[in-house]
């Protein structure tokens, strides 16, 4: 069992693997909210640091991954019992497909949902959305930082934490608004899609779109 390294209000620092008992807890839950942190923006090139994680109870959980030797996370990852949930879930399937080796499935997007629901606006970020769909202000001031650092220091694992914490809510209240709009189902069939979008990209279709008449 892997002991906490640190813990900042509800949220705890694991080293390369989830413990047994929040596998368990994960395993057993219908939702869980999903995020990563990396070098950079480029997959391949820039290394997968950490996975954050949050289920429905609001059990906060960020593992920092070094070997990426991380069985018990990646069987939470690759459950298709657990729905999870990502704000541009394309990047972070990618990120874990390519440094972990697993396929995260299944998935919602907030960010898809976002676009296709909210069409009267061209803001589609998480603190846009948390702003206008919750209420909440968040804080992206260690957006851009040293996520391969040894230690994280408490901004970090603040910011990390509050990426994933508003996921759940974010998702039913953009379900309930894509069900209004009759887009619900074309929403789903897109996500569907994000496994082979992610394949498109880690192959180097990454910035080419494959559809287009051009």
């Amino acid at each position: 069992m892997h002991t906490p390294l640190a813990s900042t209000g509800e949220a705890v620092v694991l080293l390369d693997d989830l413990d047994v008992e929040r596998q368990r807890s994960y395993l057993e839950s219908r939702y869980l909210a999903i995020d990563t942190e990396t070098m950079g923006l480029k997959t391949r090139r820039d290394r997968l640091c950490l996975v954050q994680m949050c289920n429905e109870a609001g059990l906060i959980t960020l593992v920092q991954t070094r070997s990426y030797q991380a069985p018990r996370l990646k069987a939470v990852l690759e459950s298709n019992r657990v729905e999870k949930i990502a704000h541009f879930a394309r990047f972070d399937m990618a990120a874990v497909r390519h440094w972990l080796g697993v396929e995260m499935t299944p998935v919602f997007c907030t960010k898809i949902a976002s676009r296709l629901a909210r069409t009267f606006t061209d803001r589609h970020g998480l603190k846009d959305l948390a702003a206008e769909l919750l209420g909440v202000e968040m804080n992206k001031e260690q957006q851009s930082s040293d996520w391969a650092a040894d230690t994280l220091t408490d901004r970090q694992i603040a910011y990390a934490s509050s990426d994933v914490i508003h996921l759940v809510a974010l998702k039913e209240r953009l379900e309930a608004m894509l069900q209004r709009e009759g887009r619900l189902e074309l929403a789903l069939a897109c996500m569907r899609f994000l496994p082979h979008r992610t394949a498109l990209d880690l192959a180097g279709w990454e910035e080419e779109d494959i559809f287009a008449h051009h």
